[in-house]
């Protein structure tokens, strides 16, 4: 049986039985990542309010590292943190068109599996928000090394977003499905 809880999202018998299993693994492992070539640890609202937002689902915030918008930083934190504890990494920053914006390209070029869902529902849900400007967006997601990473833009509203839309509600569910056996 389907149910309908507002209009787009439909949810199915299997997702709930997915997600009240995935509800028992426990908290997950968050790291945060900001890219910025002018935020500073305490100019970084993003990661304040991510921190509190993982913090209030009953989560981790594993790792936070703030990083200039260079191709070689992006890729070293990336692995860096794919080698850790986290099984979530979220990138905010750096996913525009202009020639400073790199984190896109980077974390394209590495992800093996791609989630193209997740920059179409937020371009969606943007432009709600941002007009037609929401296609200038270049929002990602995927898996890297076994571990989910989320990418958006810097902006404070593009953040609370996606987290308050996209990953928060799915984030246990998606995670468990990273080490479920099939």
């Amino acid at each position: 049986m389907l149910e309908t809880n507002f209009p787009g999202e439909i949810k199915s018998a299997s997702t709930a039985a997915h997600k009240a299993q995935a509800a028992s693994g426990g908290p997950v492992a968050v790291a945060i990542v900001t890219v910025s070539d002018s935020r500073t640890p305490d100019t970084d609202v993003n990661a304040h309010y991510l921190r509190a937002e993982i913090a209030a689902a009953g989560h981790i915030v594993s790792d936070y590292r703030l990083i200039r918008d260079e191709p070689e930083q992006v890729t070293a934190v990336l692995d860096d943190l794919t080698a850790s504890a986290a099984r979530v990494l979220l990138f905010n920053g750096g996913t525009g068109i202009a020639p400073r914006d790199t984190t896109f390209d980077v974390l394209d070029s590495k992800l093996e599996k791609k989630m193209p869902g997740f920059g179409e529902l937020f371009r969606i849900l943007s432009w709600a928000e941002v007009g037609a400007a929401a296609m200038l967006s270049r929002a990602t997601a995927g898996v890297y090394h076994n571990t989910l990473i989320f990418s958006t833009p810097g902006s404070p509203n593009a953040v609370k977003l996606a987290w308050e839309k996209l990953i928060a509600p799915e984030l246990q569910h998606m995670a468990w499905e990273m080490i479920r056996k099939s």
